[in-house]
């Protein structure tokens, strides 16, 4: 098992020019040697130095070429770009200091946490799109909410029209399907559709007296009462879904779920409702931008007054605040779950801890440090009426001074 590194450092070559693809960036090497060509120069392959090794230049390297990319704005596959190679380094980090097994569960746990904090960043931006189209740095993201949306609506009318792409993770939508499929036969040479389940071939026995009796109250189950029932099931299975599989995941499967996944998971859920509060605060302050303020200032074509601007001026600094903190507070829990990390915000960490436990510290799985759950760390608070509000980075507490360790560095020179 001790090898098995060493052989996937022989099949995979990671250099800088390596490194540099994986974000997107371009060599200056190579850039350089062709911005030469494009003013006369001759280009040979002797033009062509070979990639240097990774170094602390391939880290500045990195670290420029994103903030010149971010600098028009940032994306979505921005933010996936350093989500992997985050977890790619926590899991050659984690080899070296366990071993590939217990590396690969820990990136597991903490992939599959930052997940929830990642589909919450979506929902987030789709419900946010109109105000992100505003924002300049946040524009490219607003248009990935908008092409995200479009593409859900045509998969829903491509499913409801031909329903092909029904998925094992949607039980009544394949049961629908495999009803509807099963009972609707359309005849190739007249385009007839006729129902074959047996109800409807009972119908077609009846008597023609009865027929007309039973016929219309017969199409209007089946083209609108069907139709209706399954349409407000979904719609209140989609609102019930993420709560039957947190029940299901983290109580039912509590022995099996870890306490990473379990933290992230209630801390959504809990900051869920105070978010909606924020959410309808900016839809309603963009509404009264859009329906009130802007037709006033457009009545009068040479004048404007003073107080309209002053006012939209306002309320497009109150959004930009409110958008970019709450955007910012999601990245920041996305990129502690991704480390396997925790973070204090008082009340909801609390809440949080009163419904899944303190963490157990006698496991690797269980993730990083959490100091407020440590009596001594919360007694060092400067009154004891007034909450502590800061554990420190990470939550490994602020009162036992900053401390180096080695420990796994000594292991990785000794293997």
């Amino acid at each position: 098992m001790l090898y098995f590194p060493r052989l996937l450092s022989l099949l995979i070559h990671i250099d800088q020019e390596t490194v540099l693809k994986w974000f997107g960036l371009e060599d200056p090497n190579i850039r350089d040697v062709y911005q030469s060509a494009e003013y006369g120069y001759e280009l040979s392959t002797s033009s062509f130095e070979t990639s240097t090794d990774v170094s602390f230049e391939t880290f500045r390297l990195i670290i420029e070429g994103l903030w010149e990319k971010i600098q028009d704005g940032l994306t979505l596959a921005d933010i996936e770009n350093v989500l992997f190679f985050i977890l790619f380094i926590r899991f050659v980090i984690l080899a070296f200091r366990y071993n590939l097994k217990t590396s690969f569960y820990i990136t597991c746990i903490g992939l599959f946490a930052g997940y929830l904090w990642y589909r919450h960043l979506i929902d987030l931006i789709s419900m946010y799109r109109s105000v992100l189209l505003k924002l300049p740095f946040l524009h490219k993201l607003g248009m990935d909410a908008v092409q995200l949306r479009s593409m859900h609506r045509q998969l829903v009318l491509t499913d409801l029209k031909l329903g092909e792409d029904a998925h094992w993770y949607n039980p009544g939508q394949v049961l629908y399907y495999a009803f509807t499929k099963g009972i609707i036969h359309t005849d190739p040479e007249t385009g007839f559709r006729y129902y074959i389940d047996p109800i409807s071939m009972g119908v077609s026995k009846l008597q023609d007296s009865a027929r007309s009796i039973v016929l219309p109250i017969y199409y209007k189950v089946y083209n609108k009462i069907i139709p209706k029932i399954y349409d407000i099931c979904s719609k209140f299975w989609n609102q019930l879904s993420g709560v039957a599989a947190y029940a299901v995941i983290t109580r039912i499967g509590k022995r099996y779920c870890p306490y990473l996944v379990r933290w992230h998971w209630t801390f959504l859920l809990i900051i869920g409702m105070i978010e909606q509060i924020f959410i309808y605060f900016i839809y309603r302050v963009y509404y009264f931008q859009t329906f009130v303020i802007l037709p006033q200032t457009k009545m009068y074509e040479n004048y404007t007054d003073p107080n309209l601007l002053v006012q939209m001026n306002f309320l497009n600094v109150v959004i930009a605040c409110v958008v970019l903190v709450h955007i910012g507070f999601i990245l920041f829990g996305l990129f502690h779950a991704i480390w396997g990390q925790y973070f204090y915000l008082p009340f909801f960490v609390e809440n949080t801890e009163l419904h899944i436990g303190p963490r157990p510290k006698n496991s690797i799985y269980s993730g990083g440090q959490t100091a407020w759950q440590d009596p001594k760390e919360k007694e060092k608070s400067l009154n004891r009426f007034i909450p502590k509000l800061w554990y420190g980075w990470f939550g490994r507490g602020t009162g036992y001074g900053f401390k180096l360790n080695f420990k796994w560095l000594k292991r990785i020179f000794k293997r």
